[in-house]
């Protein structure tokens, strides 16, 4: 039966007072759907305000209170993977009030986070994780003897990572360990299931009776012959898959129960207490609508994934993106040059796991159809699948962010560089990108790209200068990564024409004296901006990777303090290049590098993040002054 809208009812009477799981648990059933509308209108509130990722939160809203009231958290653990979806087991766990901080500096992280809140039991951002985590807590359970139950919630796409199915097939090896997976399944092609039939089903397998009947059964037929044994077993997988999609799942030594209505707290709630009481690892498959509840987040779920502040009345203006701004991006730089290459050369092929619309390629996608290629949520996939490209001729593009880069550092090494295959990474999300925080941060790519043999590496200072590296990258005849940031650049507008740039060649932006600051990418501005302050030289490196060693070498000859900056990791970095060139040629010019220091950095603004890093004009500005004083 679906959920009821409860009349005349005070709004947000209930909500206010779950301070705990706890709370929730005093609560009669009946009272649960008033609950779930109270939370999703606080949500949809609460993200207009702050801006956050709306669309799998409301998705999410049932699933979560029914947990909280059916197990015993934090004793019992919940896992959630990736974690955009944890906003109402936020304001559940007792941190409604800090919403109002959500992803804002110093404030709540947009993710599980084990230092904000002990009901957050796992750090996540990142796909696929859970299951992994998850049966490591109960396995901690089981070998402590202690009765806790551990559950992953994971939604479909998330399934699609090699990680996901390693996780599975341990889990299903290791036959009493208190595992319960969830499938939050908003996106597969399969009927809703609906109707009373359906509740009794699920609520029968999930019973004890069943899962006793079904032991027994499996224990009577261990002493029939082989033959019988496998006829049966070939029967029960015939029917049972003509009625559910369970029969993967079982076979990794799951109990499949489902599918059920994600938003019927009435199925939900029974089905998750029969599961508590079962031993061993038991698979859930629920299915939620991404936007439940908010009918513009349903109508377009993307568009509200990840929000800006907006009017939640109005919703998004038509033809605007969450992110509002009107500026060009890198992103949309890099969905443009693809384009307009692909026309150029038959032979491109455009990779992402999965994120088209983020990496800008919805119209590569479109217009290419037959060249574009999104492999899932599976980066080590991604990077050999286009090595295998490469090698039959074909030049491969992938598309990633910095930090999933991190993913595919093995087959990046081992079946691209190794190898000195043609392809192209396009890199995103390089540097700070702010409010998500940590775990988005790509603050370690030149770190762990510049020591890979092969390889060249392109930093693009602004939104032309990229243009021209990705046609640069592309037309090399070897591995390639092009490296750029969240956002959009210095506003310089991308020329029709495609320059190929000279190979680990810099040029000098600006002439002065004392003073040299060597920029690498998105830091140009910066160095800028304090040249004219100190009339110091500027350049602009362009490479990490093969580094302009004569430009170094003659910066250091003229000038007495060279001063590195990058928006990427000190140890290790552009810097640390720079520095080991002046080494091996006995330069005795001193060297200050200025890059993210050795933590890592919270969510915020990027500005104040830059700020807190000392990379904003003021910070690199003082830590000159400093530099000289501590010399002079």
């Amino acid at each position: 039966m679906p959920l009821s809208k409860q009349p005349a009812r005070s709004r947000a009477h209930l909500l206010e007072s779950i301070g705990s799981p706890a709370d929730l648990r005093k609560l009669d059933p009946s009272e649960l759907p008033a609950l779930a509308d109270e939370l999703r209108d606080f949500l949809i509130d609460s993200v207009s305000r702050t801006g956050g990722h709306l669309s799998s939160n409301l998705g999410t809203v049932e699933l979560t209170i029914a947990l909280h009231y059916v197990f015993n958290t934090p004793d019992d653990r919940i896992v959630w993977d990736v974690g955009h979806q944890t906003y109402a087991h936020k304001v559940l766990t007792g941190r409604r009030d800090a919403m109002a901080s959500l992803r804002q500096y110093r404030g709540l992280s947009g993710f599980p986070k084990r230092s904000e809140s002990h009901f957050d039991t796992f750090g996540t951002a990142h796909s696929s994780t859970s299951i992994s985590a998850a049966l490591g807590m109960a396995e901690a359970a089981r070998l402590r003897g202690e009765d806790r139950r551990a559950i992953a919630v994971i939604g479909d796409g998330a399934m699609t990572a090699g990680m996901a199915f390693e996780a599975l097939n341990n889990a299903g090896d290791i036959h009493d360990t208190n595992l319960l997976v969830i499938l939050n399944d908003n996106e597969m092609s399969i009927s809703p299931p609906v109707g009373a039939l359906n509740k009794h089903l699920s609520r029968l397998l999930s019973s004890r009776l069943y899962n006793g009947a079904r032991q027994m059964g499996k224990r009577v037929l261990e002493n029939l012959p082989p033959p019988v044994i496998e006829l049966a077993r070939r029967t029960e997988e015939h029917v049972k898959g003509m009625v559910m999609p369970g029969t993967m799942f079982e076979e990794f030594g799951f109990n499949y129960i489902g599918p059920i209505d994600g938003h019927d707290l009435q199925s939900l709630i029974p089905t998750l207490q029969n599961l508590r009481t079962l031993k061993g690892p038991q698979f859930l498959h629920v299915i939620t609508r991404k936007g439940q509840g908010y009918k513009l987040a349903e109508a377009d779920p993307i568009l509200y994934h990840g929000v800006s502040k907006f009017d939640h009345a109005a919703g998004i203006a038509p033809g605007k993106d969450a992110k509002g701004g009107g500026k060009l991006t890198y992103t949309q730089v890099f969905g443009d040059w693809l384009c307009d290459m692909a026309a150029l050369d038959k032979r491109l092929v455009a990779i992402t796991p999965a994120m088209r619309e983020g990496s800008g390629m919805v119209r590569f996608a479109h217009e290419y159809p037959d060249r574009y290629y999104d492999v899932g949520i599976a980066e080590q996939h991604a990077l050999t699948f286009a090595a295998g490209l490469a090698c039959e001729g074909l030049k491969p593009v992938v598309a990633i962010y910095s930090t999933f880069l991190q993913r595919a550092y093995d087959q990046l090494i081992h079946d691209i560089a190794l190898q000195n295959l043609p392809v192209m990474m396009a890199i995103d999300r390089a540097g700070l990108v702010g409010a998500d925080g940590a775990t988005h941060h790509g603050a370690f790519d030149l770190s762990f790209l510049a020591c890979i043999p092969n390889l060249t590496i392109l930093c693009p200072a602004d939104e032309d200068e990229c243009r021209q590296m990705l046609y640069t990258a592309y037309r090399h005849n070897g591995p390639t990564a092009v490296r750029y940031p969240r956002g959009g650049g210095l506003g310089i507008q991308p020329g029709r024409v495609m320059t190929e740039l000279p190979i680990g060649k810099g040029e000098i932006r600006r002439a002065g004296k004392g003073c040299a600051l060597l920029s690498f990418g998105s830091m140009l501005g910066t160095a800028l901006q304090v040249g004219e302050e100190l009339d110091a030289t500027v350049a602009n490196m362009r490479f990490v990777k093969p580094i302009d060693r004569e430009l170094i070498l003659q910066l250091a000859a003229g000038h007495e303090l060279l001063v590195t900056l990058e928006e990427n990791a000190t140890i290790s970095g552009a810097g640390s290049e720079v520095a080991r060139v002046l080494h091996e040629a006995g330069s005795p010019v001193r060297v200050l590098q200025l890059g993210l220091p050795d933590r890592f950095v919270d969510h915020g603004d990027q500005a104040q993040l830059l700020a807190e890093s000392g990379l904003d004009a003021a910070s690199v500005l003082d830590r000159i002054k400093k530099a000289y004083q501590a010399n002079s």
